[in-house]
């Protein structure tokens, strides 16, 4: 296992770039290896430095980072960087093209650095050590078939992709609420019969908050998205077992169905 992560910084703002290079240089197993000022600069130094992850933002000059992830869905790379996006427009085709193009994370700027930190270290250990490690959570979490043994499933890129789909809104406390509340019982489905006493408590410790905001954030967040009447998208997931014209789903329906959908899209049982 290598010592360090390397992070590429793209992002047109300097200042910014020079403060957040600064912190995350204070923690031992992160160093950022360069930092972009435009998209054209970030393509030239994701080929020479080659990085384990790219911090890039979406709105750059010359190239923006949509474009950056274009041109690097139609080359060769022995091992493409992990991208994470970041944008003060919070608006879904922006999202959804970003994680059509390979970005395995999009973060709303303003946000919380260290919570940044947390997701590259995340995503660099889902992505590339267990690629290399692998071995079942326990002897109940098992991959459907052997040549599912082969590839790298990342639990939070599934969950991004399927929040997007249904239309959560991004910007939301929420939607970070409710995304690690998916992946969590994702991971450990038992924590389905304690929501509030482990659920809520296990999410609130991870944002600094408490089990209450918690709960009342995924509640709007949730609302927000079947306000939008994304019915075609909602319909197609769930099928008959949420029935729109019988209101939202409470938190711990869209919970259970969504981690449901994600445990049989990646054949975890």
């Amino acid at each position: 296992m290598k010592d360090k992560i390397t992070v590429l910084i793209a992002d047109d703002n300097v200042e910014f770039e020079e403060l957040l290079k600064e912190y995350m240089d204070q923690y031992d197993d992160i160093s950022v290896e360069g930092i972009a000022k435009d998209g054209m600069q970030a393509l030239e130094m994701i080929k020479s430095i080659k990085p384990d992850v790219v911090v890039l933002d979406v709105i750059m000059p010359n190239i923006d980072g949509i474009g950056v992830l274009e041109k690097l869905a139609t080359q060769q790379m022995d091992r493409k960087p992990l991208f994470i996006m970041l944008s003060a427009i919070g608006q879904d085709v922006f999202v959804q093209k970003a994680v059509s193009l390979g970005a395995e994370y999009y973060i709303i700027k303003p946000f919380d650095v260290e919570v940044l930190v947390t997701r590259i270290r995340q995503l660099y250990e889902e992505k590339y050590l267990s690629a290399f490690s692998y071995k079942p959570v326990n002897k109940n979490m098992e991959f459907a078939n052997a040549d599912a043994l082969d590839r790298t499933y990342d639990i939070e890129v599934e969950v991004t992709n399927l929040m997007h789909e249904v239309g959560i809104p991004p910007h939301m406390a929420g939607y970070q609420y409710l995304r690690e509340a998916i992946v969590l019982t994702v991971k450990n489905p038992k924590m389905f019969s304690s929501i509030t006493k482990s659920l809520y408590p296990a999410v609130a410790d991870k944002f600094n908050t408490s089990s209450q905001k918690v709960e009342r954030a995924i509640r709007n967040a949730i609302e927000s998205a079947w306000a939008r009447g994304n019915l075609d998208t909602i319909d197609s997931l769930f099928g008959y077992t949420i029935n729109y014209t019988k209101g939202k789903p409470t938190n711990s329906e869209c919970i259970a169905m969504m981690s449901d959908k994600i445990r049989i899209s990646m054949g975890i049982r």
